[in-house]
């Protein structure tokens, strides 16, 4: 049994925390989404594979409203992503943390100033460096660096961290938030597989204790089957697997990234 099937949702809330229902998208004459239905229950880590192209990185832009929805209905947090105005769109994503495969950290600010970033929702008006915020939320971010193992590193410059360590500091900065959905797009992408594994670990430990939906873009098949409580599969734009990984073989995942085969004609040859 996995780390996840093992405490996987036995007692988050009812009620999904997305819902995808015949969502298209299309850039131009291309579709790169074709009718997809998707449903993420609050507290899962859910992981989407496919090959490059395959549409999972475009159906997180749709979930955050960088990219239109084409047809269809999104509904995130229970609120419809598809029929938003600019206004609604930036409350609801004050809800939402983002991590990325390059970080997107600023790297001339400290550890610490980068987390406190997190916390820009809450305060009005311009910021000028630490002191623009509170003193409980210096201590607040000072905690959450040390929840991620860089407490530390607090007064260091982003870019002198490892790419694991900048990692660690964005999802401190998502913590800072207080979201209650993590969209991560290819956040170990770019690790080595020790620091990439300990990445997942700590986003499975924050969707466990926490209570966080997390939903994640992965290419790394064993990292998935690990760590997700469910893995999704997407290719062509289209959804080929919808399963919990207590329910599937390394083997039913990897048909994700096979090439759909020509159809064989009665006399063996191929259409």
């Amino acid at each position: 049994m996995t780390q996840a099937a093992a405490t996987a949702g036995s007692d988050v809330q009812p009620g999904p925390a997305i819902r995808v229902r015949k969502l298209r998208k299309d850039f131009g004459p291309v579709t790169a989404l074709h009718g997809i239905d998707l449903e993420v229950a609050p507290g899962e880590l859910t992981v989407l594979l496919g090959l490059s192209g395959s549409g999972k990185s475009t159906l997180l832009r749709c979930l955050n409203g960088l990219n239109p929805v084409t047809a269809g209905e999104a509904t995130v947090l229970g609120q419809p992503v598809h029929g938003m105005t600019s206004r609604e769109m930036r409350k609801l994503r004050s809800r939402i943390g983002f991590i990325f495969q390059h970080f997107n950290l600023v790297g001339r600010l400290t550890c610490l100033e980068n987390v406190l970033i997190g916390a820009s929702g809450r305060i009005p008006g311009p910021r000028y460096g630490i002191l623009s915020y509170s003193r409980a939320q210096r201590r607040e971010a000072l905690t959450h660096l040390s929840r991620v193992g860089l407490g530390q590193h607090a007064f260091q410059r982003a870019d002198s961290l490892s790419g694991g360590q900048q990692q660690r500091v964005a999802i401190a900065r998502a913590l800072m938030q207080k979201t209650e959905l993590i969209l991560a797009d290819e956040p170990v992408a770019s690790l080595d597989p020790e620091n990439a594994a300990n990445v997942m670990d700590l986003l499975f430990q924050i969707c466990l204790e926490n209570k966080i939906t997390v939903l994640c873009t992965l290419h790394q098949v064993d990292l998935a089957m690990h760590w997700a409580h469910r893995i999704v599969g997407l290719r062509d734009g289209e959804k080929v697997l919808d399963s919990t990984t207590a329910t599937l073989s390394r083997d039913d995942v990897l048909n994700v990234y096979r090439q759909l085969q020509p159809e064989a004609a009665p006399d063996g040859t191929t259409a």
